[in-house]
């Protein structure tokens, strides 16, 4: 991937700042409720951000922010709860980048 050289990557939690032409692809990462409770707990999170948290999650409020602000074509949903999954979305997302930089 060496030649995406002037691409960037932007991780944030929301779409509301960004226009669609920054981004050739979105991807939301997605998380069992009972893993992000776990997760979000060994970091020693407050009761009320553990919950607000699990409350976007239930209710897919980044999903459905990126499917309003972004085309769907463009949005990618990934479960990542998993050392295997973070595995296999890296493998998924580099082949995409190196597909679409090749039609390009």
């Amino acid at each position: 991937m060496d030649d995406l050289k002037g691409r960037c990557i932007v991780e944030y939690h929301g779409a509301e700042l960004f226009p669609q032409r920054w981004f050739d692809f979105v991807f939301v990462l997605r998380c069992n409720n009972t893993v992000l409770y776990d997760r979000l707990a060994a970091r020693n999170y407050s009761d009320k951000k553990i919950r607000t948290n699990i409350e976007c999650e239930i209710f897919e409020v980044l999903l459905e922010e990126a499917r309003e602000s972004y085309d769907e074509k463009i949005v990618y949903e990934l479960q990542n709860e998993t050392p295997e999954d973070l595995s296999k979305n890296l493998e998924f997302i580099c082949n995409l980048v190196s597909q679409w930089k090749t039609e390009e």
